[in-house]
């Protein structure tokens, strides 16, 4: 049965035409659906009785709790969700002070075979519609306390468009969720023909998987290097206006001896020479059979020391929830799929 969450208001208000209903009504569901705290077409109440049943011969209100949670020790909450018969997808909750962020998937495995990454191991099964997106959000038991939301999970959001965007739009819309953009960040490997226009569709912040600024080194941990190079994504980005509210963020993963030499400090100020952007870096978290080494906590330092000197600002990410695999890269549902 089709579901009513997830749809957009012109999706609702051709629901209700095809439905015979009265047009105001497509604006009454978005308010149960994004608005309020109900399950079910049953609770619409402002909605006549005999309109919730054409409704309901046609549409469930379309949400699905979480199966299982694990909890890390420093508070992270990776939640399960399983999807049809045997599409499973993670997401990562992450509280911290006085923000609460949930890392969301994308997509059932992912295409981009980064060499570095344990989603990548599984494979691609499919993309997750709308509904399936925005409901590991919405059925999130921390949901209410919720500040930001990362699409950082399992999958490529920009290999999955038109449900990432039309997500962002029920978020952001005023008939929607109503959030702030800048409470939402999307993450991309560089997928550039899909880049200009995700920049000039939403008003969200953007997060580029970099991880070597080096072209062929880069490709060799990253196939997408191949097809979409990162310079021509720089130049890209370097045509859009990033002094506003809007913050553009460069990810780093760190490889001790593998990307954190001098000659990886001069080509990433080469690279994004002229850009208002921050490089965020983070800890390699260890899976199995990767020749790569973490970057221990001295040369992180030191690599941050290195581009802050040369006026980039730049963080170190603080790793989360590595003892439940929740931590970047981690995140990997194939173990789930065998079971079944």
């Amino acid at each position: 049965m089709n579901t009513l969450f997830g749809k957009t208001l012109s999706e609702l208000k051709e629901i209700c035409k095809e439905l015979s209903l009265p047009a105001f009504t497509a604006k009454q569901i978005a308010d149960w659906l994004y608005k309020k705290d109900i399950r079910t077409i049953e609770e619409m109440t402002n909605i006549s009785l005999n309109n919730r049943k054409k409704l309901s011969e046609l549409y469930s209100y379309g949400l699905t709790q979480p199966i299982s949670c694990m909890e890390s020790e420093d508070g992270t909450k990776k939640y399960l969700y399983k999807y049809g018969d045997c599409d499973f997808v993670e997401a990562v909750m992450i509280p911290d002070k006085d923000r609460v962020t949930l890392c969301v998937s994308t997509q059932v495995g992912c295409k981009m075979n980064c060499q570095f990454c344990a989603t990548a191991r599984q494979g691609f099964r499919r993309n997750l519609d709308c509904n399936e997106i925005l409901n590991i959000i919405r059925s999130l038991p921390e949901y209410s306390d919720l500040t930001n939301i990362v699409y950082m999970g399992m999958g490529e959001p920009l290999d999955n468009f038109e449900n990432v965007i039309k997500s962002i739009e029920v978020l952001t819309a005023d008939w929607g969720f109503a959030m702030s953009g800048r409470r939402i960040t999307v993450s991309t490997s560089g997928l550039l023909p899909r880049l200009k226009e995700f920049l000039d569709s939403t008003n969200v912040h953007l997060a580029v998987s970099l991880h070597n600024p080096i072209p062929e080194e880069r490709e060799s941990i990253m196939p997408v290097e191949k097809s979409f190079k990162i310079a021509d994504v720089v130049e890209l980005l370097k045509t859009y206006d990033w002094n506003g509210q809007r913050r553009l963020t460069f990810e780093y993963i760190v490889f001790e001896g593998l990307n954190n030499q001098k000659r990886h400090v001069l080509a990433l100020l080469r690279l994004l020479d002229g850009l208002n952007c921050r490089i965020n870096l983070i800890r390699f978290h260890t899976i199995p059979n990767t020749p790569f080494i973490s970057a221990n906590e001295q040369s992180m330092i030191k690599l941050r020391d290195d581009l802050s000197s040369k006026g980039v600002i730049c963080t170190i990410r603080a790793s989360r929830g590595e003892d439940i695999l929740a931590a970047c890269g981690l995140l990997s549902t194939k173990k789930n799929l065998e079971n079944e």
